[in-house]
């Protein structure tokens, strides 16, 4: 209890450190052309911040029509969604902010702290979460509610981030990003070398991970753009992520809760023109720091195509490529994505990917198995053998209104060796989900699933071979 508690005062002292130690920097960046510039002598920072909120969930009409205000520059094809409802306005991809479209984000804290007149924005969520479970023990491997039948609080996350302008083609423009994250889904984005002991060694319920940390050159004058980052990112390939807000549903897919999270390194991404784009990278693999002994040169290469109707995206991916020899998280992942619209409300996301190492230990052999890093159940008389695991999902998403959608998820996972989950077997899910937005700022998404283990018993610490939750989170935007 005494390490918990010293976990959590570090994190928040920590996440206020960044907080006010950026305060000053963001407000020194003004920009000239502001939309909302600041009228001296009127109120306060916290009356600021009351007002945000009030004027967000309680809109009042303009008494006369007016005038819309124009269209910030876009460079290249329209985004294809609503942001609201959904997570994002353009079919994604990662390694780098979406070229061609402008930052016109806007944050309660930023609003509060200078009216969102710097470049550098500070803002973040606090997500807290509530399941229902049939499992007593473990949900696992459901992700992000493992832990079952409790009120707990999943994310308190700080960003630092200031974005590069890759609209404009005349001037080499830059950004970063930083990312302080405390709460229970630490564990999703633990990387060895970050801090690891407090899951592996400590099997902390809570703890806290720099999860982001990464700088931006956007250099405009080669093709479209080009963006390359360097630092700790998001896993390059995959509709879902770590970061709440970023996912059309609370708890994550199995085939999510079992593939790689983050990578440091570098990564290329090329905007050929307004349809095809590619990604190139070297990293230190899967969910390890650069000065870990399990760190080693890996390649990533992406391929991204839109339709001109913005109606199709495909995005194929061979990430984090090496040797593949057994190490924490070495997984050789080959990943494909697909978008579709089918109407101005309707559209869905399907994912497939095959992954594998070899030379994992055997369950039952003799060789030692590395902390954090499963064995696997080889063949009798093996002691190593190829993993491979392989996994598919789509989801089905209908628009109601700017505030509210319904999603459906179906997913299928075969752990043929059971490296990953601990147990070798099919499993599949099917999710049903709302997601209602209280103004721009807070979200609530209530679902309920089913899963099933079609080979044993998976569920509850191998005590069931089905699961049912109910569950619901609430994402408090800042």
């Amino acid at each position: 209890m005494r390490s918990r508690r010293s976990w959590f005062i570090q994190s928040s002292f920590l996440l206020l450190s960044a907080l006010l130690l950026t305060c000053n920097f963001s407000l020194a960046q003004q920009l000239p052309d502001s939309p909302n510039p600041a009228v001296p002598g009127q109120k306060d920072f916290f009356a600021r911040l009351a007002d945000f909120y009030r004027h967000d969930w309680f809109p009042t009409p303009p008494p006369t029509p007016s005038t819309p205000s124009p269209t910030p520059p876009r460079r290249g094809l329209p985004s294809p969604l609503d942001l609201p409802p959904f997570p994002n306005s353009d079919w994604s991809y990662g390694g780098s902010p979406v070229i061609g479209e402008p930052d016109t984000n806007t944050y309660p804290l930023m609003t509060a702290l200078d009216q969102n007149r710097s470049r550098t924005k500070i803002y973040g969520w606090i997500a807290p979460s509530v399941n229902v479970s049939s499992s007593s023990r473990s949900n696992a491997p459901e992700a992000n509610d493992v832990y079952p039948n409790r009120l707990e609080l999943d994310q308190f996350v700080l960003y630092v981030e200031r974005l590069p302008d890759s609209v404009q083609r005349d001037h080499i423009d830059w950004g970063y990003h930083l990312t302080g994250l405390y709460g229970t889904d630490y564990r999703y984005t633990t990387g060895k070398g970050y801090g690891t002991s407090q899951l592996l060694n400590d099997h902390h319920q809570y703890g806290f991970d720099p999860t982001l940390e990464y700088v931006d050159l956007y250099i405009p004058q080669v093709a479209g753009g080009l963006n390359l980052r360097l630092g700790r990112f998001i896993s390059v390939p995959g509709i879902e992520a770590q970061l709440a807000p970023n996912n059309y549903i609370f708890s994550h897919s199995l085939l999510y809760a079992i593939d790689p999270f983050t990578d440091t390194g570098l990564m290329a991404t090329l905007k050929l023109n307004d349809q095809w784009l590619v990604q190139a990278g070297i990293t230190g693999g899967h969910d390890v720091a650069l000065w870990t002994s399990d760190a080693k040169p890996s390649g990533t290469a992406c391929l991204d195509y839109t339709t001109k109707s913005v109606n199709n995206n495909f995005y194929v991916c061979a990430n984090g490529v090496n040797s593949g020899k057994y190490a924490y998280n070495n997984l050789q992942q080959y990943d494909a994505t697909w978008y579709h619209k089918f109407s101005k409300t309707v559209h869905m996301a399907s994912e497939s990917w095959y992954m594998y190492e070899r030379d994992v230990p055997a369950i039952a052999g003799t060789i030692p198995v590395e902390l954090g890093a499963n064995p696997a159940y080889c063949l009798p008389g093996e002691q190593r053998c190829t993993a491979p695991e392989y996994a598919a999902v789509n989801f089905l998403e209908k628009e109601l209104s700017l505030h509210d959608f319904v999603s459906f998820r179906s997913d299928f996972l075969d752990d043929k060796k059971g490296q990953r989950t601990g147990y070798p077997t099919k499993y599949s899910e099917n999710t049903f989900s709302w997601c209602h937005w209280f103004g721009t700022t807070v979200q609530l998404r209530p679902e309920l699933r089913f899963e099933r283990a079609w080979d044993r018993k998976a569920y509850d610490n191998g005590r069931d071979q089905n699961q049912i939750t109910a569950a619901s989170d609430l994402i408090f935007h800042f």
